[in-house]
């Protein structure tokens, strides 16, 4: 007999920033809050998150898409939730937003470990390096392939 199913492991980079790219998350404690809060919120909606980070303006989230799971949903659930949680807790702004846009991108089961360390060096990376400049990069590379 042979048993039939359906495996689905689509790993995905996105990011998306800040309404206007405002540098709400100042500090490494509000970054913090951010970033286990969408983990958390992510997982109890199923989304299997293996990473969050990012910078004052923007978020990096590692995660893998289930068989019924899409990008624009699994976004949709993470900024909005997020957005409603980070102004009730009085961590930003009433006015406070997240961009409308956000950047998706595929990786190779190969890769992995390599974006989660991208991901997990954030701080150390935009010493040098500001999220327009990541970003511009970011298209670049696809607009390459």
């Amino acid at each position: 007999m042979f048993l039939q199913m359906s495996i689905v492991r689509i790993w995905l980079h996105v990011v998306w920033s800040t309404k206007n790219r405002e540098p709400f998350f100042e500090t490494t404690v509000q970054r913090k809050l951010v970033f286990e809060h969408i983990m958390t919120y992510g997982r109890s909606k199923d989304i299997h998150i293996d990473f969050v980070n990012g910078y004052t303006d923007h978020v990096h989230v590692l995660l893998v898409l289930g068989a019924t799971q899409t990008v624009a949903d699994s976004v949709k659930l993470l900024k909005g939730e997020s957005s409603h949680w980070l102004k009730q807790q009085g961590i930003v702004p009433a006015y406070f937003a997240w961009q409308a846009d956000y950047f998706a991108v595929s990786v190779s089961e190969t890769v992995v470990s390599r974006v989660r360390e991208y991901i997990k060096n954030q701080e150390i990376h935009h010493r040098t390096k500001s999220f327009s400049e990541e970003y511009d990069e970011f298209v670049s590379r696809i607009n390459q392939a």
